[in-house]
């Protein structure tokens, strides 16, 4: 796949370097596990810390499924 590069909002989570898209989705689940970001009981809901929030347009709760596009948005065209 084709690396694309994080703006500064989304590189204070993955890192500033250019990586595949797959890999990009690894390492925020990977940041989003390792603190306890996954909603206990609505297994589909991200919590967001401030880190997250920038990402995620300033929502404190986001689904997975929403997230993606969020991401999205967050990448240097």
């Amino acid at each position: 796949m084709k690396p694309v590069t994080p703006n500064e909002k989304l590189a204070a989570v993955v890192g500033a370097a250019p990586l595949p898209r797959t890999e990009l989705t690894k390492k925020i689940w990977v940041y989003i596990k390792k603190n306890g970001l996954q909603d206990k009981k609505v297994r589909t809901q991200i919590n967001a810390d401030d880190k997250l929030k920038a990402v995620f347009g300033g929502k404190m709760k986001v689904s997975m499924f929403e997230m993606t596009k969020l991401v999205s948005n967050n990448l240097v065209k």
